[in-house]
């Protein structure tokens, strides 16, 4: 799996959208309020540290068992120090990849979550450097403008 960089958080603008504050049900369908509460800014919601956040698109099926599609937009944050578990955008040997890391037990593992890939393990011939932590995933339910 492999990311395009679409850029960062400096070069959007803020807008601020509608956000209603009651919650819509996944289950049985509930009145709707007739009223927007306040606004709501993506970038307020999705971007934590605006100075070290960058944008990645999603190109391959390896994430597909973490909720990571072909097409996705990634948030990440490079000031996040990344941490065992944590769904990370690497470069290993000058190609971008996301995955999440293992840290132990050693050696250090960047695990596929999809399991028709295999893990790749980080060892003495092997470089790899963290971009960044994913902490949101942008995906939209209409591809190319089909309904």
């Amino acid at each position: 799996m492999s990311c395009t960089l679409l850029g960062d958080y400096q070069s959007f603008s803020r807008l601020g959208i509608p956000f209603f504050l009651e919650r819509v049900s996944a289950g049985f369908p509930s009145p709707a309020e007739d009223y927007v509460e306040r606004t709501l800014d993506l970038n307020e919601l999705c971007i934590q540290h605006p100075a070290a956040t960058f944008f990645v698109r999603v190109q391959g099926e390896s994430m597909i068992e973490a909720g990571i599609y072909p097409d996705d937009v990634l948030v990440v944050d490079r000031s996040l120090r990344a941490t065992h578990g944590d769904i990370i955008i690497a470069s290993l040997e000058a190609e971008m990849t996301v995955k999440q890391l293992h840290l132990s037990p050693p050696p250090v593992r960047l695990l596929p979550r999809n399991a028709a890939y295999q893990p790749i393990i980080i060892d003495g011939d092997k470089v790899m450097e963290v971009f960044g932590v994913v902490t949101n995933v942008v995906r939209s339910l209409k591809r190319g403008g089909k309904s």
